[in-house]
């Protein structure tokens, strides 16, 4: 199948992906084209910009969690009626799983999918060291399609022209152009990342002017050019088969929690749910005739405060837990069904109380990375015995938990060697919360799973589902 995209990677963390790739798309939805966009690897909050300027749903193509011949059906199946596709790397372009440059990298992704990649550079202070850097990423891996370069933090044209110059005569590789610094086009951070972009006012403004400068020094018909021609995908979307026996999945989503997988989000409704969206923040009660939750993260610690105020939504949601609602969360989920959220001065917020334990913010993350996730004990997601992928990255803890009262062992590996475990995953009645974020893609049968437990909720009696 042709399908017209580019990869935009990066030397390293901190070039500037994020800007040049909202850049890009904000610039081509200008002209008129439906652009798609992905981004590589486990995070959610590039994604959510992507979305905001596209009015597309960013989604995550991971090549650690998922195969390939699943990362090149969802990628076929979400682009096949867009004008264009831009997938937006993570970290340098090798960077990947512990030292495999072919496994979670965007340097795999990109091979996987047969894409031309254009590597950002920081030209700060560089001339001909800059066809240096680039020299070693085209050799480091001669079967990786890289076309081109942008130049990003530059003083102006003629620093531009100098770098430009010197990459093309001693690499062969074409520029195709630059960003100039701009401290007024800056995104903040927060933790591991941007500020999520739900909480940036003048975001649009922001967008608006980084697609003037793209349009005035970046050569975008270049690069429609080189996407236009990218080599046909071989591979042929299976159906999905819809249950129209339908359940409603309540989805919390606001400023708090915003943190989902868009693909996971897209299997619930290929497996019968019907996501209705709420907000923990600003809604007093849960929508009606729900028959599951589903929490995922975000930064409850943020707006623990409001969170807390909210007691009437708190009270609904333990209400819902004790009839024996299926409920699955995720890391800022898991700290909403907590008893509360302390944070890093000592102030205790109260939260849902679904589980018996305190959500406590530390200095520093606790967790981050791929793990192993031993799905030990049955669960609403599980019978047990299962071992899905996952990845965590939170700096909360919760405090002591007896031995035997969690439903995973989660690993740590790296090579063939393991080198931490630790237990998590707290299950009471019919919820489920964890730290682990897991891409139901990565094992299809948890989100089965979880509709079904659904299901039997809806058919238990308890409520009805409307016509």
């Amino acid at each position: 199948m042709n399908l017209s995209r580019f990869v935009i990677a990066g030397t390293q963390s901190g070039v500037g992906k994020t800007t040049i790739s909202t850049g890009i798309m904000r610039a081509l939805v200008l002209r008129g084209k439906s652009v798609q966009p992905y981004k590589v690897g486990p995070d959610y909050i590039d994604p959510a910009f992507h979305s905001f300027v596209t009015e597309n749903k960013s989604r995550n193509l991971d090549s650690w969690m998922l195969d390939e011949v699943t990362i090149k059906e969802l990628f076929t199946k979400n682009s096949c009626n867009k004008d264009i596709s831009i997938i937006e790397g993570v970290m340098g372009l090798f960077d990947g799983f512990g030292i495999e440059k072919d496994m979670g990298s965007t340097a795999h992704v990109a091979k996987i999918l047969k894409a031309p990649v254009l590597l950002v550079i920081d030209g700060a202070g560089m001339s001909s060291s800059a066809a240096a850097q680039v020299l070693g990423y085209k050799n480091y891996d001669t079967e990786l399609k890289l076309k081109g370069v942008i130049v990003n933090n530059i003083s102006g044209k003629k620093h531009y022209e100098l770098i430009r110059d010197v990459i093309e005569r001693d690499t062969g590789i074409k520029c195709f152009g630059y960003l100039k610094k701009n401290s007024d086009i800056k995104l903040e951070s927060r933790h591991l990342g941007l500020i999520p972009s739900l909480e940036i006012k003048d975001l649009g403004r922001r967008l608006d002017e980084l697609a003037k400068m793209v349009e005035a020094t970046v050569d975008i018909d270049g690069i429609l050019e080189l996407s236009d021609g990218a080599e046909a995908i071989d591979i042929k979307v299976r159906e999905n088969i819809k249950n129209h026996k339908s359940v409603n999945i309540g989805v919390a989503l606001d400023k708090a929690f915003n943190f989902y997988y868009q693909d996971n989000l897209d299997l619930l409704e290929d497996l019968g749910a019907n996501l209705v969206y709420f907000s923990p923040l600003n809604d007093k009660k849960l929508p009606t005739n729900l028959h599951g939750l589903y929490i995922g993260g975000g930064f409850p610690e943020v707006f623990s405060k409001e969170l807390e105020e909210n007691k009437e939504m708190r009270n609904d949601i333990k209400k819902k837990s004790l009839e024996g609602t299926p409920i699955y969360a995720e890391c800022g989920g898991l700290m909403y069904l907590s008893k509360s959220i302390s944070d890093f001065r000592g102030n205790k917020y109260e939260m849902a109380g679904v589980f018996d334990r305190e959500a406590i913010m530390t200095k520093k993350l606790q967790r981050f990375g791929y793990v192993y996730v031993n799905i030990n004990k049955p669960c609403m997601i599980s019978s047990g015995g299962e071992v899905v992928k996952a990845h965590e990255f939170h700096r909360s803890k919760l405090n002591e938990v007896s031995a035997g009262d969690y439903a995973y062992r989660v690993d740590k590996i790296r090579g063939n060697e393991l080198q931490k475990s630790w237990e998590c995953g707290l299950v009471k009645d019919n919820t489920l919360g964890a730290y682990a974020h897991i891409h139901f893609y990565s094992n299809k049968a948890l989100a089965e799973n979880f509709v079904n437990s659904c299901r039997w909720y809806m058919e238990k009696g308890e409520v009805e589902i409307e016509k």
